[in-house]
């Protein structure tokens, strides 16, 4: 209630510190004008006392209301009403190219690196509220999980549903999952166009190569960020199916085809990266997440309501109740 009441001039309440030496001055006058006067008898002065007498220092209080009022009025409080608007400019299209090869289920990430990635992916989207956003999936073939989209909550759902099931043919067709991402970019009108392309391995499958997948982002004006998942050396992974449909876990070592993940990012103009652990993925989307802003302006607009009107008018009938009751009713006893 109280959070949209301002007071343009606050300086006046400053005048307040009169209403206590008002206080003092009249109790000082009061004591002042009692006198003492000694008698051997009051007898013939008994009668029953009145009862304006004493209620005569309400005038004073009165006149400290007044005062009040017309202080606070001078500090002129008012509500403010603020509203705002939010002018986005054409927004970023960001299409996310997940690998869900087998090779994802690896453990050198907590749990592993697929289900890392979708907690991290996750905070991503759910802080940029003004792009859009879709997702595509590879391994040995690739295919479009969410068509580019500003609800998030459809995104944030799909993703959440991404895993390793087998359906898709098994590999790992870099080529094929960038080639569909830039599809989904091709006809955007949006300001930048950004693919952020994942994977654990090297581009071992499916018939685009990714140099001509790259190409086609140069064309459409796309930049592409690449990252590659997994730690030095050896890491836990599934080597084989048990007959229970479980996986059966090795030391594998962990081969990443770092010269073409770079290669793809320098000449799309975006930029390479490396996903040791958690930490680091959660650091790379961070700097994407820095090096791609939408333009965002925000204006204000500020109703106030003047309340000093009300303070005057009470304040002025305050005072001329007091002028009639000094005048009439404690006529006799001033």
């Amino acid at each position: 209630m109280f959070d949209k009441f301002t007071f343009e001039n606050p300086e006046f309440f400053w005048l307040l510190l009169i209403l206590p030496v008002a206080v003092a001055w009249y109790i000082w006058q009061r004591n002042k004008q009692q006198a003492t006067l000694k008698i051997s008898s009051i007898k013939g002065f008994k009668a029953t006392p009145s009862i304006l007498a004493k209620l005569r220092p309400v005038l004073f209080v009165l006149r400290l209301i007044v005062l009040s009022l017309i202080i606070t009025a001078l500090a002129r409080p008012r509500t403010v009403d603020i509203s705002t608007k939010t002018k986005t400019t054409r927004g970023i299209d960001i299409v996310m190219a997940i690998d869900v090869s087998a090779s994802m289920l690896a453990k050198d990430l907590r749990p592993n690196r697929l289900e890392a990635l979708k907690d991290v992916a996750a905070e991503f989207i759910g802080g940029r509220p003004n792009d859009r956003i879709g997702l595509v999936v590879y391994a040995g073939e690739s295919f479009t999980k969410t068509p580019i989209t500003s609800d998030k909550a459809i995104v944030l759902s799909s993703l959440k549903e991404v895993r390793y099931d087998n359906i898709l043919e098994n590999g790992t067709a870099i080529g094929m999952g960038l080639a569909t991402s830039v599809n989904r970019l091709k006809d955007s009108k949006a300001k930048s166009k950004v693919i952020i392309l994942l994977t654990d391995g090297s581009n071992n499958a499916g018939f685009i190569d990714p140099k001509i997948a790259s190409e086609l982002a140069v064309e459409y004006g796309i930049k592409t960020y690449t990252i590659g998942l997994g730690t030095n050396g050896m890491a836990l992974a599934p080597v084989a199916i048990l007959p229970n449909g479980s996986f059966q876990y090795g030391r594998v070592q962990v081969e990443i085809d770092e010269e073409l993940l770079k290669e793809i990012a320098k000449v799309t103009g975006g930029k390479y990266f490396r996903a040791t652990n958690n930490k680091k993925l959660e650091q790379i989307y961070e700097e994407i997440d820095k090096l791609e802003k939408t333009d965002v302006e925000e204006f204000k607009f500020y109703n106030y309501e003047e309340k000093f009107r009300p303070l005057v008018l009470l304040a002025g009938l305050l005072l001329f109740v007091e002028f009639l009751l000094r005048y009439t009713l404690f006529r006799s006893f001033i």
